[in-house]
């Protein structure tokens, strides 16, 4: 038979690990799909840039057209929207819902100068296309090297 030394400041560590796990793993995080349809700056997009523009493409499920805005403000690129309900089902009467209506929105800062008056969006089958030509400074120039004589 041992004697073991009891240390209450390791007990205590596990607990607050054990604390940490549990906010780690919590089902609700701060910005989570419950508090928008596409949750707190979740509305997933992708921005990529060619030659000439920069492209920017986002996933509008169940979003009409005339529901979504677009606006540019300087480098800052703002996309507003709402998805209405289409049923009036009485909220008792549901056995699961899990979609989300409401409005929504996501702002990002567009990386290069641009030339936002020209600025064209396109929606097709959900999916909202952005193209926005890149100003003159922006574009990419080629400089031809030289060699010099001897």
């Amino acid at each position: 038979m041992s004697i073991v030394r009891w240390e209450p400041f390791s007990d205590l560590m596990s607990l607050r690990e054990a604390m940490d796990r549990l906010f780690a793993e919590s089902v609700v995080r701060p910005g989570s799909r419950i508090l928008s349809p596409f949750g707190a700056g979740d509305l997933a997009l992708d921005m990529y840039e060619t030659d000439n523009e920069v492209v920017v493409t986002a996933s509008l499920p169940g979003v009409k057209p005339e529901d979504v805005d677009v606006t540019i403000t300087g480098d800052t690129l703002c996309i507003r929207g709402e998805v209405k309900s289409e049923a009036k089902v009485e909220k008792t009467s549901y056995l699961r819902q899990e979609r989300r209506f409401g409005a929504f929105s996501r702002t990002i800062a567009l990386p290069i100068p641009i030339q936002s008056d020209k600025a064209e969006a396109k929606f097709k089958d959900g999916v909202l296309t952005l193209s926005i030509p890149k100003a003159g400074e922006a574009k990419p120039k080629s400089i031809k090297v030289k060699t010099e004589g001897k």
